[in-house]
């Protein structure tokens, strides 16, 4: 594969942690701006060359920190605009609501034990007091006097644990029209209450949200599972996908008169992985729990499943642990085998993969998937039509920790295929710089990169967004 180096065009700096990079059309505009949504609350935007702000909600977000005050994976997750923003001013939110602040789902930290199957079948129980936080989907609206308002509420959910939310969770698919949203497995580590895989679960899937119906339910239950929904709100939605882990968004990439879908699906302890698909069945979510209360289930044929939690990417999910008779090695077992088994031949291969560990001199060892884009731009030749992500921390890049570019060309024949480190010529100096999110504009002929000095959530301000450049 082709070297690729690139440089990095400060365009906003000193602002909180950027989770997501979007642009669109302002009504009564007809230049096409970015906009900047901080993991805190705040949208910005640029315009005639200064930040501005578009809207603030840091109050209606609940109080970030993990137990440790670091970094945490709950806030403003999600904005899309919808494709007619330029003309109806609506747009759509995802974020953890204040106030909601509970337990979580279970007592004590987990890993799964193979010899002990009392792991293997943990169950959620009183979910309407144990669980961490409630997360909503929201539609608003940018009024002519500037100002923006809520108009109605898609979705409240309840999430098990602080951690796997999805991130740049809402998109609109140009497909279907349809909004986006993908949900995380619900957190914790290996989806100790197997949510990934379960139908009727929300987390762990990609979701399709019909906005042009309109439910006339102005306040929605707060649930965990799509049979506890009303049906006007069932009948809203279809499902792409399960078997996510975690994910940093979906990218549609035209092809003729298709699109593919590049979904990334953050890994557990050995590698993080990217899917491709042009096809796929979405499943109505009434159909779905009526196929809920059949034994067997009907066919599902085309429905899209990543494999989690008995799947890894490419890899049958391990336990890793060292070896005591040599440290130098690991000792790796399957951790779910008969999941596994069960959810080998349904799964979707991934398009690539990276390695938490990786001793070849030109690849690197990652951290957590952050960004995928499909890149559709002429200035960086050697990318175009490329899958291009983004990496929180090389884990050889201590002590101050740096993030990492990659891209890997797109194949149709639904093989394996390499990927390609993309080489930076910006200096951070002593500063650590966390990649932490990836934008592009409308036609993905630009991409942006958000980066942070500090996983902190006490440290404010360290943020700066960059236009990736030739």
């Amino acid at each position: 594969m082709k070297k690729v180096r690139v440089s990095l065009r400060p365009m906003v700096r000193n602002i909180n942690l950027p989770t997501v990079l979007k642009t669109t059309i302002l009504p009564g505009d007809s230049v096409e701006r970015l906009f900047i949504a901080t993991q805190v609350g705040e949208i910005f935007y640029i315009g005639n060359e200064s930040l501005r702000t578009f809207l603030d909600i840091r109050p209606r977000i609940l109080k970030l920190g993990g137990p440790r005050g670091g970094y945490d994976e709950r806030g403003l997750l999600g904005l899309a605009f919808h494709p007619q923003f330029n003309y109806n001013g609506l747009f759509y939110l995802h974020y953890s609501v204040a106030g909601t602040q509970g337990p979580g789902a279970l007592s004590k930290s987990f890993e799964p034990n193979p010899c002990d199957p009392i792991t293997l079948n943990q169950k959620w129980i009183n979910r309407e007091t144990q669980y961490n936080h409630i997360d909503t989907v929201e539609e608003w609206i940018f009024q002519s006097n500037g100002q923006s308002q809520k108009r109605r509420t898609l979705l409240n959910l309840r999430r098990p644990f602080l951690n796997h939310n999805g991130v740049n969770s809402l998109n609109f698919s140009p497909e279907t029209g349809k909004l986006v949203l993908t949900t995380g497995d619900g957190g914790s580590g290996y989806d100790p209450l197997s949510l990934s895989q379960d139908n009727m679960e929300i987390a762990g899937k990609i979701i399709e949200i019909d906005v042009v119906k309109n439910t006339s339910i102005s306040n929605p239950p707060v649930v965990t599972r799509f049979n506890e929904l009303p049906l006007p709100i069932q009948e809203t939605l279809t499902i792409m996908a399960k078997g996510v882990r975690n994910i940093p968004g979906i990218s549609f990439q035209r092809y003729y008169n298709q699109y593919f879908k590049h979904v990334g699906n953050v890994g557990q302890d050995l590698v993080e992985s990217i899917f491709s698909f042009l096809h796929y069945k979405p499943i109505p979510v009434p159909q779905l729990v009526q196929a809920s209360l059949l034994k067997p289930e009907p066919d599902q044929d085309g429905f899209i499943n990543f494999g989690w939690r008995g799947w890894e990417g490419a890899f049958p999910t391990s336990i890793i642990r060292n070896c005591s008779a040599n440290p130098a090695l690991n000792e790796k077992t399957i951790a779910y085998y008969d999941e596994t088994i069960k959810t080998s031949v349904e799964r979707l291969p991934p398009l690539t993969s990276y390695f938490h560990k990786d001793s070849r001199p030109d690849k690197f060892g990652g951290t957590a998937l952050t960004g995928v884009q499909a890149y559709m731009g002429n200035a960086i030749p050697d990318l175009t039509g490329s899958v291009v992500f983004t990496d929180l921390a090389r884990r050889d890049s201590q002590p101050q920790v740096k993030g990492v570019l990659a891209y890997s060309p797109v194949r149709t024949d639904g093989k394996l295929n390499d990927y390609s480190v993309i080489e930076t010529d910006y200096n951070f100096g002593a500063q650590s710089a966390y990649y932490v999110s990836l934008g592009t504009n409308l036609d993905q002929t630009k991409l942006y990169l958000g980066v942070y000095g500090s996983m902190k959530v006490t440290d404010f301000n360290q943020g700066t967004v960059f236009e990736i450049v030739p």
